[in-house]
C-alpha cells in the first residue's frame, strides 16, 4: 500500500505576481487546466498500490486546498494544517505519524505539489522500483538525471550500484547548490543527480530514523498531533507546540545521516517550476521560441515568456525577457535575472503592500470576491457565492453595504428579517446591523457590493456564527 504525502505548504515567491502568499503556485494552473496540486495527484492514476493522499498545507490555504481536491473527486485520508512554515522535515514526520494511525505501516510517497513531470509512464516505473526498495526498509530519494549544469538545484552523489534494473545506488553524499563550473564537473562525471525532493519509505522506517537522529524533534511532532484538534475536514496541529519544532529539511534531519539511504535515478521531463525561466523552458514555444499565455501581441521578440491575465500585452524588439501581467501588477525582467523576483516581493512586504499577499480576486470557502474599485470612503466588489454556500453571520463597526444581485438568487439575513432577492433586486445593510448572505440555488450567485464608511479593511468583521469554523 502506498500513501502519497503531498507537501503543499510553499509560497512560490519567485513566481510573483502569478503566485502570492494567499494564492501560491501549487494552487494555480500554470502548466495546464489543472492546478499544480491537482496534477500532482492526478499523475498517480494507474498505480495499483496507490491509496488516498495525506495533504500537508498552510492553514491559510485550507479551504482552497479542500475545494481543489473536491473538483477532481479526491477524498484525502487527512488534510494536515501547518500553523507556520517549518520546511519539509516536520511535514514528513507528522504525515508518517498520522499515517500509522490510519493504516498498517504504509509506504509513503513524498511529493512536493509544485513539480512538472513530462514522462508519466517513466515516473510510474521509478515509483514501482521505489516501492520494491522501500519494502526492504530502505529510504529512497528520486534523483533527476541532469541535462545541464544547473546551479539552482542541490545534487546527490551516487555511491555503489545496488540494483542494475532500476539503477538504484547507495547515497554517497548530498551536495549544496554549486557554482557553474562545479556544476559542469558534476555533469561530466556522470556520478551526480539533481535532488528532486521526492522520497519513498515505510512510515515505520522514517519514524525510526527520526527517533535515532532527532528524538526531541519527533517527540514534539507527536505532541503537536496529540494536542491538536479535528476541525471539519482538517487536522489542526497545536500551534504552540508546532512553533517549538525546529525548521529543518528531511535531507538534513535524516537522509544525510541514515545508513539506509538509496537514490533511484529518474529521467522523465522533471522540473520544479521554481522560476519564470523554468516556465519558459517547459512551455510550448512559437516560431520565435516565445512562450505566450493570454492576450499577447509581439513584434521582433524572441526567447521570451509573456503572460497576460486581463489586458492586451504588447512588446517590440526584446530578447530573453519575462513579462507577466495580472489585474493588479506587472513584472518586466530579463530571463537571466528571474531569481531576483523574490527581492521585489521582499520590498513589497517591507512596504506593507497587499500585492505580495493576495490577488484582487480573493477566494473564500463560500466562493470569492474581487475588488473592482476602491477609494478613501468607498469600495466596490464583485461577489460570487457557490450553490448551497453561505457567508458567516456578521456585522461591521465602520462600514455599511449595498448589495445588488446580478444573477442567481440570494437569501439575506438583515437584523431580524430574512429577504429573498432575485436578479436586479437590491438591499442595504446599515452599519452595525447583523447580516448574512446565502445562495439557496443551483447556480452561482453573482452580486455587486458597494461598501461605504470610514474604514473598509477586511478585519472589520465580527462573526457570530460560521459554518466553516472561522473565528473573528
Amino acid at each position: 500500500m502506498i500513501v502519497p504525502v503531498i507537501l503543499a505548504g510553499g509560497s512560490g515567491t519567485r513566481l510573483w505576481p502569478l503566485s502570492r502568499d494567499l494564492f501560491p503556485k501549487q494552487l494555480i494552473n500554470i502548466d495546464n487546466t489543472h492546478t499544480m496540486l491537482q496534477n500532482t495527484i492526478l499523475r498517480l492514476e494507474g498505480i495499483e498500490e496507490i491509496n488516498s493522499p495525506i495533504i500537508v498545507c498552510n492553514e491559510a490555504h485550507r479551504f482552497m486546498t479542500a475545494e481543489q481536491l473536491r473538483q477532481i473527486t479526491i477524498q484525502p485520508e487527512a488534510i494536515v494544517l501547518e500553523p507556520v512554515g517549518k520546511n519539509t522535515a516536520p511535514a514528513v514526520a507528522i504525515a508518517a505519524l498520522k499515517s500509522m494511525e490510519l493504516k498498517n505501516d504504509p509506504i509513503l510517497l513524498i511529493l512536493p505539489a509544485d513539480h512538472v513531470i513530462g514522462n508519466i509512464p517513466e515516473f510510474h516505473c521509478v515509483i514501482k522500483a521505489g516501492y520494491e526498495c522501500a519494502q526492504k526498509d530502505k529510504l529512497i530519494t528520486f534523483g533527476i538525471v541532469p541535462d545541464s549544469p544547473e546551479t539552482g538545484y542541490g545534487y546527490i552523489r551516487k555511491g555503489d550500484l545496488l540494483e542494475t534494473l532500476s539503477g538504484a545506488c547507495r547515497i554517497d553524499a548530498f551536495v549544496e547548490k554549486p557554482d557553474f563550473e562545479t556544476a559542469k564537473k558534476y555533469i561530466a562525471s556522470g556520478s551526480y543527480c539533481w535532488n528532486s525532493g521526492m522520497f519513498m519509505f515505510k512510515a515505520s522506517a522514517i519514524i525510526k530514523e527520526f527517533e535515532k537522529y532527532a528524538p526531541t524533534f519527533i517527540k514534539l511532532c507527536r505532541e503537536a498531533i496529540s494536542t491538536g484538534s479535528q476541525d471539519l475536514d482538517f487536522l489542526r496541529l497545536d500551534k504552540d507546540v508546532f512553533s517549538r519544532i525546529p525548521s529543518d529539511s528531511i535531507d538534513y534531519s535524516v537522509m544525510e545521516k541514515t545508513l539506509n539511504g538509496v537514490v533511484i535515478p529518474f529521467n522523465g521531463g522533471w522540473n520544479d517550476l521554481g522560476s519564470f525561466d523554468a516556465l519558459w523552458q517547459t512551455g510550448s514555444k512559437d516560431e520565435n521560441r516565445n512562450v505566450i499565455r493570454g492576450d499577447v501581441l509581439l513584434h521582433d521578440v524572441k526567447d521570451s515568456y509573456v503572460s497576460s491575465e486581463s489586458s492586451l500585452v504588447t512588446a517590440v524588439g526584446i530578447d530573453k525577457f519575462v513579462i507577466v501581467e495580472t489585474k493588479d501588477a506587472i513584472l518586466v525582467c530579463p530571463r537571466d535575472r528571474v531569481q531576483d523576483v523574490k527581492k521585489i516581493v521582499l520590498k513589497l512586504k517591507n512596504q506593507g503592500r497587499n500585492e505580495s499577499v493576495t490577488h484582487r480576486k480573493v477566494y473564500r470557502p463560500w466562493g470569492s470576491y474581487e475588488t473592482m474599485d476602491i477609494e478613501q470612503r468607498f469600495q466596490v466588489k464583485r461577489i460570487t457565492v457557490k450553490p448551497g454556500a453561505k457567508l458567516s453571520l456578521q456585522k461591521h463597526f465602520h462600514r455599511a453595504e449595498h448589495w445588488t444581485v446580478v444573477s442567481g438568487t440570494a437569501v439575506i439575513t438583515r437584523g431580524n428579517e430574512e429577504i429573498l432577492l432575485k436578479e436586479d433586486q437590491s438591499t442595504y445593510i446599515p452599519l452595525g446591523t447583523l447580516h448574512r448572505l446565502e445562495n439557496p440555488g443551483k447556480i452561482p450567485l453573482e452580486l455587486i457590493e458597494v461598501q461605504t464608511g470610514s474604514y473598509l479593511g477586511e478585519d472589520d468583521i465580527v462573526r457570530l456564527d460560521d459554518v466553516y469554523g472561522r473565528k473573528e
